[in-house]
């Protein structure tokens, strides 16, 4: 851990080093405005850092604030970088193969402080859309149908959600407007797919959060499985939050809910030790000592190597955790590491559900995602008796 914040640190610190040096440059010529663009920018690039270690010794609206700060100032030093990089790279190439005009680099040319100006109206208005875009909270609705084997049910609502990342960013607001929307929905049972509590969550925000999330209807229960901000802000602690609430956490375990289903929850793999390796599926299904032809619905927080739910026959699984990147382009490197993104996926006879999460993390801002929450309406499908 101590390698891991020295490495984030110093490349936090050369890209901020790199946005303000370029924007000192092109504010050469108007000293006023450089002198302010170093204060704020200076000023919001050291409140994330700080926020984040004087909370560790005394929490409050001081330390919160900063930290909010903090954390929008990474969503703009995210694309502030990328326009001095496209910038630069203009110069680069033309450089070599001369393009643009020459006037633009004549003595008294106005190009720097225009560019600045561009550029951070830009990066400005990209944040801000990505803010507004972060409150709006979608339905998606998907229909399966599924082979029944057994069961006592013909049809099922699932309404599933996962990453609301619940703290001192993601408050008691967003989870009322999620509860409100889940029982809008009239679910059968509601899955949560881990990081529903985030590392800056305090005792009073868990009390808060347990109120309004002992307001959710569903029949047959409410069951969630971790993620990795459980694991990191105290797995138990945040695992009897979770099950003070009424929420059944299931850590490599598997349940019957009410003779409909199967639902396994798998262990987050940030929760392993050392040479320490998840139950299979499979391993998790046999030591339940469950009937085996039950419809089997997996929860998994990070959709890693999907082949073990369709290797383990399972119906379904529903995982989160990628955010569907969150914000351009991170999204394109999540589709380098993950198979699946975000959205629905089948795999011989298992469909597989990434949700983008109803919450976020880090910067409250959404660049080309959606918070959702996602409703699974699904028809068991029961082989006719033979000579029919």
């Amino acid at each position: 851990m101590p390698v891991f914040v020295i490495i984030a640190l110093s490349v936090y610190g050369l890209i901020n080093f790199y946005i303000v040096r370029r924007g000192v440059q092109a504010l050469a010529s108007e000293p006023g405005a450089r002198r302010v663009f170093l204060v704020l920018f200076i000023g919001l690039a050291l409140s994330f850092p700080l926020g984040r270690i004087l909370m560790a010794f005394v929490r409050g609206w001081a330390t919160s604030a900063l930290v909010e700060a903090g954390t929008f100032h990474l969503a703009v030093m995210l694309y502030a970088f990328l326009a001095v990089l496209a910038i630069d790279l203009v110069r680069l190439v033309n450089a070599f193969i001369p393009f643009l005009p020459k006037s633009l680099f004549a003595a008294g040319a106005r190009t720097g402080p225009v560019l600045f100006t561009v550029a951070a109206g830009a990066v400005f208005l990209t944040v801000a859309l990505g803010a507004w875009n972060a409150t709006r909270l979608r339905t998606v609705d998907l229909d399966l149908r599924i082979p029944a084997r057994s069961g006592t049910a013909e049809r099922l609502t699932v309404v599933a959600a996962s990453d609301l990342h619940l703290g001192a960013l993601v408050g008691p607001s967003r989870l009322k407007k999620v509860v409100a929307r889940m029982n809008a929905l009239e679910p059968d049972v509601v899955l949560f797919a881990g990081d529903v509590v985030d590392e800056t969550v305090t005792a009073e925000i868990e009390a808060k959060l347990g109120g309004i999330m002992r307001e959710l209807r569903a029949p047959l229960g409410f069951f969630a499985c971790a993620g990795n901000h459980e694991f990191y802000s105290g797995l138990e602690r945040n695992l009897a939050c979770l099950r003070a609430c009424g929420v059944t956490v299931l850590q490599d375990e598997a349940v019957d809910v009410a003779g409909a289903f199967v639902l396994v929850g798998r262990r987050d793999p940030s929760s392993l030790k050392i040479q320490e390796k998840r139950l299979s599926i499979g391993g998790i299904l046999a030591g339940s000592g469950l009937a085996a032809d039950l419809p089997v619905f997996v929860l998994d927080h990070q959709p890693l190597h999907l082949e073990e739910a369709e290797q383990a026959g399972a119906d379904l699984q529903i995982s989160g955790h990628t955010h569907d990147g969150q914000i351009f382009p991170i999204d394109l490197v999540n589709s380098l590491i993950y198979e699946l993104n975000w959205g629905h996926l089948r795999k011989g006879n298992t469909h597989y559900y990434v949700t983008s999460g109803a919450g976020t993390w880090g910067p409250p801002v959404r660049v080309g995602s959606r918070a959702e929450i996602v409703r699974i309406r699904i028809a068991f499908e029961r082989a006719a008796p033979v000579g029919e």
